[in-house]
């Protein structure tokens, strides 16, 4: 019988013991409490965490006001993490973001002081604001999880997770993102307008920096790393990896794209998937979840042929996953 990427129910059920069952209700938690402040918009959390436990890194791009800010606060408060924001400026220096030694008159010499980069959650507010120089301070953080500064090596806190907002290009002040930056994010979201709905609530409701006030943990670090190494664990099966090298082998081989997906874009592609079953409470890998992430982990990474932005990345990603039959 050929492997269709899919394991039999029973066997399943046998690889999902209590302690997994045990972490997707604590994510259901966050998802409930981070979803009572931003409304309306529990995929884009759920996508948030994903990128999160999938130790990635997150760019929301979207115009202000729409709460990017807020979900990065209640993200970081609903998990128990440190938190940092960075308000990126155009007079925005490295040195802001990385720290810098003072020298101390007491002892002698020159003591470092961390930037707000140290940090297990760093909102990089706005990014595309500042000047590309201060941009890359972020990169071999990103990257490498550490910093160097005035020539030595710091490790940063772990875990670690960037989540940058951007506003959209095309407003007066902004510095577009290389892609080589863009690459380091595993994944891009919008969050949009609220529905009427959801806004309706929001315009009746209490304040949203009071709500934030009222959030309580609903994990800890310690959860939050088993989660991270479980979700490395989850199955995926030879025809479910066969479906992930044609999607991105088709934006290598089509005139469709500018460029094809890389193969850290595979990787990340494969990474998000894993998470996002285990979020769902399976110890494998269905094609439904590559097509759940896969928006949000090519939508920066791919543009149309003939078009300068990728305003529409999302769009082209849909694109893929109708050319692409699974195999």
């Amino acid at each position: 019988m050929p492997d269709t990427g899919r394991i039999p129910a029973d066997v399943a059920n046998s690889t999902l013991d209590n302690e997994i069952s045990n972490m997707t209700g604590q994510i259901d938690e966050v998802v409930a409490q981070v979803g009572g402040i931003i409304l309306g918009k529990e995929r884009q959390i759920r996508l948030a965490i994903a990128c999160l436990i999938s130790r990635g890194h997150l760019l929301i791009e979207d115009i202000p006001g729409v709460g990017k800010t807020m979900l990065a606060h209640a993200l970081a408060a609903s998990l128990g993490l440190g938190f940092q924001r960075i308000q990126f400026t155009s007079d925005l220096l490295p040195a802001d973001i990385l720290g810098v030694s003072i020298y101390n008159r007491e002892g002698g010499g020159f003591q470092f002081h961390p930037g707000p980069i140290f940090a297990q959650v760093v909102l990089a507010d706005e990014v595309n604001r500042a000047t590309p120089k201060a941009q890359s301070a972020l990169l071999e953080a990103m990257e490498e999880h550490q910093v160097t500064t005035e020539g030595e090596t710091r490790k940063l806190p772990q875990p670690f997770f960037v989540i940058a907002t951007q506003n959209p290009s095309h407003q007066v002040g902004t510095f577009p993102l290389p892609e080589s930056q863009l690459d380091r994010f595993l994944m891009r979201i919008q969050l949009g307008y609220p529905d009427n709905e959801a806004e309706r609530a929001l315009l009746q409701g209490q304040d949203r920096r009071d709500l934030l006030a009222e959030i309580k943990p609903c994990m800890n670090v310690k959860d939050l790393v088993e989660l991270q190494h479980r979700a490395r664990q989850i199955h995926t099966s030879s025809a479910l990896l066969d479906y992930v090298q044609a999607l991105v082998n088709h934006t290598r081989r089509a005139p469709d794209y500018v460029n094809g997906l890389s193969p850290r874009a595979a990787l990340a592609l494969l990474h998000a998937a894993r998470t996002w079953a285990l979020m769902d409470g399976r110890g494998h890998v269905v094609p439904e979840d590559v097509q759940a992430v896969l928006p949000g982990v090519v939508s920066h990474r791919l543009s149309a042929a003939g078009e300068v932005n990728r305003a529409n990345g999302e769009d082209v990603a849909e694109r893929l996953i109708r050319q692409v039959a699974i195999p």
